[in-house]
């Protein structure tokens, strides 16, 4: 009976290819033809616009840009008018599964309170929210129990809307520091983290930690080498990744093919960082002109974060009282750190870090070009030069034919008034449109 069936199958998988060659295979679907028009364009190449701008979208990709182009038939057209064109927005540092409240102790408790399938389904709205403020790409730097993870691939299934994530899971940080859970009686919050959860001690559980967030998902590799502001038991400046770890991170993240990225106020805690190798320095308030020097010589990207800073002071912000004493000394010397970043020649790519109200993370691209950076170099910081940072500038980040068709609009001129990135009308990603001027 067995043989039997074994000839059954055989015989009808024989009987099935040979219909398959003899019948006719359809020809693809012809990928759809969308065409975007506007008085102006700025595709992130130069410091200037472009006038009379079309794109030609086809599929998910950038057939054509350029000046007046022909229409092609059958095309759909978008005529944006008085707007202007840009890639679409990237922010280097996020935290989308977060949303902090005004109330630092009644956020922490409420969050205490939340299920992770709460805060799972939350974060789509922080996702959706991003997406028509024109953030089609978003790094995402630190969440809890894989909600990074779960709402990237959610994202990239098609299941719910939102931009392009890349995610760290955990950050590392040594036992007790800014991305431990500090301030409370032992056993207050569970048993003690370990380097499944990024916290470590020594080079070789740096190196363990690198391995077990790549191993579940991360993109890129997220430390916090200092001090930070909202954590409640340390000091902002203060060191805490010791020369050794922060070493033995960066080597295993980039031997495993990913990019890195060091939370870092302090000076002395940044300059370790830079000097072994990492891709990014987060936040960098302290930072000294020695310490700036040494991020040009290496390629070092600073990611300033201003708008987090912005909000952190806030006269309404109900923070305790060494939480907010740390955010007022970091936010006194982080204007004047950016402007010497500025005329060293740092890197710069756009993060905000800002958790917080989403939809007005553009209003970091004002707070830059208030402190000396030009608004093309701004635009720029969260186009070509985000892209490079997180390693997909062969896909994202300008304007060109062949990448992918992450698009968005403005009102108006953004070189005349860079305020007006706050009101983004159109936004496409991938080819597809998320959001277009109502009529």
């Amino acid at each position: 009976m067995k043989k039997i069936g074994i000839l059954f199958c055989t015989s009808f998988i024989a009987a099935f290819l040979a219909h398959g060659q003899a019948a006719t295979v359809p020809a693809a679907p012809s990928a759809v033809v969308t065409v975007l028009k506007a008085a102006r364009m700025f595709d992130a190449r130069s410091d200037s616009t472009v006038s009379n701008a079309v794109v030609i979208v086809e599929g998910t990709k950038i057939r054509e840009v350029g000046s007046g182009l022909a229409i092609p038939a059958g095309a759909t057209v978008v005529d944006l008018g008085d707007a202007t064109l840009l890639p679409g927005f990237i922010d280097s540092h996020m935290h989308v599964t977060v949303e902090a409240g005004d109330d630092y102790v009644y956020s922490f408790f409420d969050g205490l309170r939340t299920t992770i399938a709460e805060t799972a389904i939350k974060s789509t709205t922080h996702a959706r929210k991003l997406l028509e403020a024109g953030f089609t790409t978003v790094r995402n730097l630190g969440a809890y129990d894989d909600e990074d993870v779960g709402l990237r691939n959610a994202i990239a299934k098609g299941y719910v809307p939102g931009p392009r994530l890349l995610v760290s899971r955990y950050a590392l940080g040594a036992n007790g520091g800014h991305c431990d859970q500090t301030g409370f009686p032992p056993n207050k919050l569970g048993p003690e983290w370990g380097p499944d959860k990024g916290k470590l001690s020594g080079p070789a559980e740096a190196r363990q930690a690198v391995r077990l967030q790549v191993k579940y998902g991360a993109d890129v590799i997220k430390m916090c080498v200092s001090g930070g502001v909202l954590s409640l038991g340390d000091d902002v400046q203060a060191p805490q990744m010791t020369d050794e770890e922060i070493a033995a991170a960066v080597d295993e993240s980039h031997r495993l093919g990913r990019k890195t990225a060091a939370h870092a106020h302090g000076d002395l805690a940044a300059r370790a960082a830079v000097k072994a190798g990492i891709d990014s320095i987060e936040h960098g308030s302290f930072m000294t002109d020695e310490t700036l020097a040494l991020m040009k010589a290496k390629g070092t990207y600073l990611v300033p974060t201003l708008l987090i800073g912005d909000w952190v002071t806030r006269p309404e912000a109900k923070l305790p009282p060494n939480i907010a004493a740390k955010a007022k000394a970091a936010v006194s010397v982080r204007s004047d750190m950016f402007r010497h970043a500025l005329k060293t020649g740092v890197k710069i790519a756009f993060g905000t870090d800002a958790a917080v109200s989403y939809g007005i993370q553009a209003r970091e691209f004002g707070l830059m070009t208030a402190l000396g950076m030009s608004p093309a170099a701004a635009l720029r910081s969260a186009g070509p030069g985000a892209a490079d940072l997180l390693g997909i500038s062969a896909q994202v980040g300008t304007l060109e034919k062949g990448k992918e068709a992450d698009i968005v609009a403005v009102p108006g001129d953004p070189l005349a008034d860079i305020h007006v990135t706050e009101k983004v009308n159109f936004v496409m990603k991938g080819g597809r449109i998320y959001r277009q001027p109502t009529r």
